[in-house]
């Protein structure tokens, strides 16, 4: 179980430094260090998404039957992605700061700061990503123990299509990046936001659905009759796990609701949302 952990450990890090050096010191870059921190960090996002949503979709192919099927990769992935987790947290953090010197916060120098300004940044990152942070440690005190003891083996399938939840990361990334450089008005910033969006219902929202139809086509159990077939636990579970993601696309369709049509003449329906 170690050699997958340390692995995820050196490379999300290494890969983080290595891409901040790299914009920061070609000479054809020279990138401000706040600039690299924050692209650095997405790149790093969109990198383990596309790493994860691949093994969903080979651990979830390769599993014909749906509970006692096994691959490799279901395990090896969880345990190599948890140090992510842990690793972006305090990207996550270092993104905040960064944006809270350039907001003109802190000292002239980048050193020197008032007494408690460290202390009132991080209180301040957690109160804005508090959802994501608790989603972060959630997975790895809890669900990753969850899918390396209670499984037992079982459910690869479930699991891999989990893991291909990811599919949607890099859109949202590439569109936080484009909104912080002020390209909302471009061509590319529209299409991703669609693409985000449209990825997110899929491999977010209607994944969960979706589970409950792949078990109850199993089961020969029509789909409404399978979570009164299932433990209370794991419809708890799900539960938990989808109300992030519905928070998460009311938020983008809000966000697209304002790019496709703008404040002059909003849609009812985005008017509701907002």
């Amino acid at each position: 179980m170690l050699t997958p952990m340390v692995a995820g450990g050196v490379v999300f890090p290494g890969l983080f430094l290595l891409s901040k050096n790299t914009l920061q010191r070609l000479p054809q870059l020279r990138w401000e260090e706040a600039d690299a921190v924050i692209v650095s960090a997405r790149l790093v996002s969109s990198v383990q998404a596309i790493m994860a949503s691949t093994a969903g979709y080979i651990v979830s192919t390769s599993c014909k039957h749906i509970i006692d099927d096994q691959h490799w990769l279901s395990s090896a992935y969880t345990q190599f992605a948890v140090p992510y987790f842990i690793y972006d947290i305090y990207a996550m953090f270092l993104c905040h700061w960064h944006k809270h010197q350039v907001k003109g916060h802190g000292g002239d120098d980048g050193v020197a700061r008032a007494p408690g300004s460290t202390w009132a940044i991080a209180r301040g990152y957690l109160h804005k990503e508090f959802l994501m942070v608790l989603h972060h440690a959630a997975m790895v005190l809890v669900c990753f123990p969850l899918s390396v003891v209670w499984r037992q083996g079982k459910g690869d399938f479930f699991l891999g299509c989990m893991l291909m939840a990811e599919v949607s990361t890099p859109f949202v990334c590439l569109g936080k990046i484009l909104i912080q450089y002020k390209q909302q008005h471009t061509l590319l910033h529209k299409v991703n936001g669609a693409l985000m969006l449209l990825s997110f219902l899929c491999c977010r929202v209607l994944l969960f659905p979706y589970l409950y139809w792949a078990y109850g086509r199993h089961a020969g159990l029509p789909l409404l009759a399978v979570p009164l077939a299932i433990p209370a636990h794991v419809n708890l579970g799900a539960a938990l796990l989808l109300a992030p993601q519905l928070y998460w696309f009311f938020l983008i369709c809000r966000g697209a609701c304002r790019l496709f049509w703008p404040r002059s003449r909003p849609p009812r329906a985005c008017q509701a949302q907002d």
